[in-house]
């Protein structure tokens, strides 16, 4: 929907904004698998004040399960500001090599 509001159509390779539709698919996507599935989750965002982020979470019974959502699965990540308040959280990364462990479970 946002690509025809802006009229944007260009190949992946040479979007500037990849990243942002990556992460996009892969939430909605996942809260339709949970949905469809009768998977009871609560969803989240987490940044604190120095805009350190995780992109999704999973909140199920006392369990916290983080994800970050990459389009290059080469791409550098550290999440020491969330793991060192929530060290018991399941971390995970999310690229398009491993995508399909989370979206079809």
């Amino acid at each position: 929907m946002r690509n025809c509001l802006i009229n944007d159509f260009r190949d992946i390779a040479v979007r500037d904004d990849i990243g942002k539709l990556w992460e996009n698919y892969i939430v909605s996507e996942r809260m339709k698998l949970l949905s469809n599935a009768g998977i009871l989750r609560r969803s989240y965002f987490w940044r604190n004040i120095h805009k350190s982020e995780i992109d999704y979470l999973e909140v199920y019974e006392d369990k916290i399960t983080a994800y970050e959502i990459k389009w290059n699965p080469r791409r550098n990540f550290k999440a020491t500001a969330f793991t060192s308040l929530y060290p018991k959280a399941g971390l995970f990364f999310i690229n398009p090599e491993n995508y399909s462990e989370f979206l079809y479970v």
